[in-house]
């Protein structure tokens, strides 16, 4: 059984479920179910957030250069407010 890599600050797209389509950012890992902890700020808070299998997200990038998404590599915990602001610039970038 191979070890699943830590993708905490990755920006994630739900393929599958009633959140398809929408962007989240990787707040954390459920390694006993390998499953990633997604919030967008907004409908999912980073109080509560959704537990998604890795096939069901496409990863989009890990290389995303924000403030907040720094904070949560070094292990901070974030704002709702600040996951929205980060989540909105990466958009804006897609759009570019």
């Amino acid at each position: 059984m191979s070890a699943m890599p830590d993708y905490t600050g990755w920006i994630a797209r739900a393929t599958a479920g009633r959140d398809k389509d929408g962007l989240f950012c990787v707040v954390g890992m459920d390694w006993e179910r390998k499953r990633l902890l997604l919030t967008d700020g907004k409908r999912r808070k980073a109080a509560r957030p959704k537990r998604k299998a890795l096939n069901h997200v496409k990863l989009l990038t890990d290389g995303f250069d924000h403030p907040a998404i720094q904070k949560l590599k070094q292990g901070e915990a974030l704002s709702d407010k600040a996951l929205r602001r980060a989540l909105a610039a990466f958009r804006d970038q897609l759009e570019v």
